[in-house]
């Protein structure tokens, strides 16, 4: 049965969608721990990160750094934090929060946006990569 990734990626269930190539995509994560929370995945679907094969690892890595560089420019913050938990969806995904203090790491808190301020931010995003 796809995940809930596979079908935003196959275009079932929509997304703020803020960068895509041939193999990956990201897009605003809908519970964000901070303004421009964003999820980098793969989009073969694989439940485990180290279960990737090396290069669709690498190229995950270098997606989630161009969207990460992107999401700096965009959404002011000290600094771009990077987690990789996969609990939630079996589908590997790296979660890109914007940080400005340790507390913004922190899944159980999360901030709410209405759906013009999702799509605003996915813009400012998708334009500074």
């Amino acid at each position: 049965m796809p995940t809930l990734f596979t079908k935003i990626i196959n275009g079932e269930i929509p997304a703020y969608k803020v960068a895509e190539d041939d193999k990956f995509l990201a897009f605003l994560d809908i519970r964000p721990n901070t303004k421009g929370h964003t999820l980098c995945i793969p989009k073969e679907e694989v439940n485990k990160i180290f279960d990737l094969d090396e290069e669709t690892y690498m190229g995950l890595m270098a997606f989630s750094r161009k969207v990460a560089k992107g999401l700096e420019k965009a959404v002011s913050c000290k600094r771009v934090g990077m987690a990789v938990v996969g609990l939630e969806v079996p589908h590997v995904h790296v979660h890109l929060i914007p940080l400005n203090n340790m507390g913004d790491m922190n899944f159980a808190n999360s901030v709410s946006f209405s759906e013009e301020e999702f799509e605003q931010i996915a813009q400012d995003i998708k334009a500074s990569i």
